[in-house]
């Protein structure tokens, strides 16, 4: 008998089966050789946490298949078929495409019968999925993305990948006075309220002196790891990337928030925190990195670069000047020759960086959607937004994707827009407009 090639005999393989087993409507499982060899596309099933970089168990496998997509089954009960429909169109998947699932044998039958309904006919799985680890991919930072299981792990003592080398906190952030933390929060986490971290008029960050003592206050030193956690994503990111610029070596966010501990169902207590041992100092000179943090001439430095990126993290209505996106801020317009980093439906969500569950998108998809705006690793980087929250988001997730050089411009479009001598620029553009 002849031989055949490998692509040949994949061929056949894709044939047959299609043809012998339509009742089942299903094909011959591949391994990563061999879907490459179809130019086929791998989709991991799994959480996004483990899709990131976290192992599922101790010494375990660490990210994902090259160039995997992630839909998690777990996600499956918060899109709809349209959803489904615009993720496959999004990934350029089609009935033609081969697709080759992994994870748990419940997860991938969970998404292959949605993607089946979504028109996707060529769906097996990848028979060799995480079984060789040098080629694995993940975030260079992911430990710096918490999720649920590790955290409650952590503080039940238990061995955990990336464990603090030191003294941890959690914190849960948000503005104004507790009152959804007094009726349930994360077992032991402290409260901290964003008006310590940022003050009218323009909502930019207190003074060094004033983050010294607040740090000092929550018992945390430069060397202290904190994890916060907000019912919003961004107050808890607008207080890490603060922490960060005064020196706090090692801040990590829980992924997707408070919501994600919820729907872990984990235990939750009630009521005020503990009294907090406060620290005598913090123990490095603030700011111990102030390259995180730009003020407005730094800002307008980065304009019509190449080499640099101003990047607008607001909503498309915000970007081209339909509305101020704030009750507080009247003028509408954006910084002249600013990128547009995409944001959310408006001033309070972010679901263009969100998974359904409210995690962090894939960096592949986020690095994709800035390179559109010519945003690249490579350049200097500052988000801003409208006072510094989403921003500071986006920082945090560009900071867990290896991102070098990257800052907020704190004062955003609320400082810049309060000069009328600043350029501004409205109305409907694209990239070519920043170069």
């Amino acid at each position: 008998m002849k031989r055949v090639s490998q692509l040949t005999a994949l061929a056949l393989a894709f044939g047959l089966a299609c043809a012998s087993s339509r009742a089942a409507d299903t094909i011959q499982a591949l391994n990563f050789q061999q879907l490459q060899q179809a130019h086929g596309t791998a989709i991991d099933t799994r959480p996004s946490a483990f899709y990131n970089g976290w192992p599922q168990t101790l010494n375990g496998p660490s990210g994902h298949e090259p160039a995997a997509l992630n839909l998690s089954a777990s996600w499956l009960d918060d899109m709809n078929d349209k959803q489904i429909a615009d993720w496959v169109k999004q990934h350029q998947l089609n009935a033609g495409t081969p697709v080759a699932l992994y994870g748990s044998e419940r997860e991938v039958q969970a998404v292959e019968a949605r993607l089946r309904r979504a028109g996707l006919t060529q769906l097996t799985t990848l028979s060799d999925a995480l079984q060789e680890p040098t080629r694995l991919q993940r975030l260079p930072h992911f430990e710096q993305l918490v999720y649920p299981r590790w955290l409650h792990n952590l503080q039940q003592g238990r061995h955990v990948t990336a464990a603090p080398a030191g003294k941890w906190r959690v914190l849960e952030a948000g503005w104004g006075a507790p009152k959804l933390y007094l009726l349930s929060h994360i077992p032991g986490a402290d409260y901290i309220d964003t008006n310590e971290v940022e003050s009218e008029p323009l909502w930019n960050k207190v003074s060094d002196a004033q983050l010294k003592v607040m740090l000092e206050k929550h018992g945390i030193r430069h060397d202290t790891t904190v994890i916060l956690y907000g019912r919003d994503v961004y107050a808890a990111a607008r207080v890490a990337q603060i922490m960060l610029y005064a020196g706090v070596k090692d801040v990590r966010l829980l992924d997707g928030g408070w919501r994600s501990w919820s729907d872990a169902k984990l235990p939750v207590e009630r009521g005020t925190p503990a009294k907090v041992q406060p620290e005598p100092d913090f123990g490095v000179t603030i700011p111990a990195r102030p390259q995180l943090m730009l003020n407005i001439e730094q800002a307008r430095a980065l304009l019509h670069r190449q080499d640099a990126s101003l990047v607008s993290i607001r909503s498309w209505p915000e970007f081209i000047g339909t509305t101020s996106g704030y009750s507080y801020i009247k003028p509408k317009g954006e910084i002249a020759g600013a990128r547009w980093g995409h944001a959310g439906s408006d001033s309070t969500h972010m679901e263009d960086f969100h998974n359904p569950d409210g995690t962090m998108r894939s960096a592949d998809d986020i690095t994709a959607m800035w390179k559109t705006w010519n945003i690249r690793a490579d350049q200097q980087v500052s988000f801003y937004c409208g006072t510094g929250w989403r921003a500071s988001e986006t920082f945090m997730y560009a900071r867990a994707m290896g991102w070098p050089n990257i800052s907020v411009y704190d004062g955003g479009w609320y400082e810049w827009s309060s000069d009328s001598n600043n350029p501004v620029v409205s109305g409907e553009r694209g990239p070519e407009s920043s170069l």
